[in-house]
């Protein structure tokens, strides 16, 4: 298999999935810093033009959420999902809902262009984003309460992507310390060897 990737953006869930699994796998850095994400050869591949995008032999797969469930899937040894009625629900809850809040807050921040095309507008937009994340974060908070993981007591894909948005709210100035359940999460993560491995790969540290 092979990951298209960017560091710290939202393929770094599926990275650390990847490489929870154990198994050889590639990756190619695409950016939309670098327009490399808009390439002709990428395009081909993805006319998304985004990252992650997961190649499995004959088979491109794009959008974070549906790679992490098709990787738990193929693998089901690993129990990256519990496939019992309610926890899955309760996944796919979480899934779900940091989808959104990737796609309606934090593109406040870093895509307002998605907004409006009127710049005058821009830092409202942007200000009232990070005000929408911290009120986030504050529900995420209290829903991870003081269970070890997203789901209970069982490591799950959600717990990768909630990593994604712990590392983003220390980069958009949000002191995420503030929010002590989330920050206990972040810590055991980061304990895990294969976050440290993927961390070190992508050459980027959770706290910035």
């Amino acid at each position: 298999m092979k990951l298209y990737y960017s560091p710290g953006a939202c393929s770094l869930a599926a990275h650390i999935v990847l490489e929870e699994i154990g198994k050889p796998y590639e990756t190619e850095l695409v950016s939309s810093r670098d327009g490399s994400t808009r390439s002709a050869s990428y395009l081909g591949l993805n006319p998304k033009g985004r990252v992650p995008m997961l190649n499995d032999g004959d088979q491109n797969i794009t959008e974070a959420t549906a790679i992490m469930m098709y990787l738990a899937s193929t693998h089901p040894s690993l129990n990256l999902v519990d496939n019992d009625p309610l926890p899955l629900a309760r996944t796919l809850e979480w899934m779900n809902w940091l989808a959104t809040i990737h796609a309606q807050i934090i593109a406040q921040q870093w895509r307002v262009y998605r907004f409006t095309d009127d710049v005058a507008a821009h830092a409202g937009i942007q200000a009232k984003g990070k005000a929408n994340f911290i009120e986030v974060c504050r529900l995420i908070d209290e829903k991870i309460g003081q269970s070890d993981w997203a789901v209970g007591n069982q490591y799950s894909i959600a717990d990768p992507y909630l990593l994604v948005f712990f590392k983003w709210g220390n980069r958009i100035g949000v002191d995420m310390k503030l929010y002590k359940n989330w920050t206990r999460h972040a810590l055991k993560m980061e304990q895990r060897q294969a976050v440290q491995k993927v961390l070190r790969a992508e050459g980027i540290s959770l706290w910035e």
